[in-house]
């Protein structure tokens, strides 16, 4: 299934992903042979930045860190608001950080860079000239987001008080799942792993990329470069593995149940 609306997300879905790497060229060789991506430049805020593009569709973002950033490679998950900056002084007041922003990424939009209360890090996203990604549910497309976490209570509160987002919790003695959802429909979620929670990572957002074959995609990821972190293995959602980039940015692809 494609997404064909050019239409402004709302607020509080997920609306886009992108990383922050060292090494551009060597990023883009690796997703260009991962997921057939081909690259445009984008808007230059922070330095030298492309967009993912598919059959010319955006569907991710790249941009290079200045040389002196020691700054963890990993994807980030955007939420789109219709007020930046009210949205960042929401967070702020809900016990979230606003590391970067809120500022203009060109005629593009505006954005920030923020943190939730145990430290996992996400983006909002005011669309204007683009409106986040513009191609789902094919090979190399972004999937799904998902916030894991020690456990689900307290920062799922903080997501519903920012975004509106109405959870809908897994009953279940060992499995501490929140559903996201905005308008009656799945757009995240946050899940509690306990102490399983890697320690040199701390909370995270982990962004799902859909891909026609799990078992092929992973053989090719350590192929190109990248490396297998959890071999593919079956979900109730479908075939997935969590693989990891040559910089280290770590990201899951999967075969949706379809």
């Amino acid at each position: 299934m494609t997404d064909h609306a050019e239409t402004r997300r709302a607020p509080g879905t997920p609306c886009w992903v992108s990383l922050m790497v060292h090494g551009l060229g060597t990023t883009e060789d690796f997703y260009g042979a991962l997921f057939g991506w081909e690259f445009a430049p984008g808007p230059e805020p922070f330095g030298p930045y492309v967009r993912a593009l598919i059959d010319g569709r955006e569907v991710a973002g790249i941009g290079q860190l200045p040389p002196d950033h020691n700054l963890p490679v990993a994807w980030t998950t955007y939420f789109a608001t219709d007020d930046a900056d009210e949205t960042a002084e929401t967070i702020r007041g809900c016990g979230g950080t606003v590391a970067v922003g809120p500022l203009d990424a060109g005629a593009a939009g505006r954005m920030a860079i923020c943190s939730d209360p145990v430290g996992a890090v996400f983006g909002i996203w005011q669309g204007a000239a683009h409106i986040g990604t513009r191609l789902t549910g094919v090979h190399g497309t972004p999937a799904w987001n998902e916030l894991v976490t020690r456990d689900t209570s307290t920062v799922g509160k903080f997501y519903q008080a920012v975004f509106g987002h109405d959870p809908e919790a897994v009953v279940s003695a060992d499995f501490d799942y929140l559903t996201l959802h905005v308008v009656g429909r799945p757009v995240a979620a946050v899940h509690g792993v306990g102490r399983a929670l890697p320690h040199d990572r701390g909370a995270h957002w982990m962004t799902y990329f859909e891909v026609d074959d799990t078992d092929a995609a992973a053989e090719l990821a350590a192929d190109v470069g990248g490396r297998v972190l959890r071999p593919p293995h079956e979900t109730a959602n479908g075939r997935l593995a969590v693989v990891s980039d040559p910089e280290g940015a770590i990201f899951t692809i999967v075969r949706s149940e379809r």
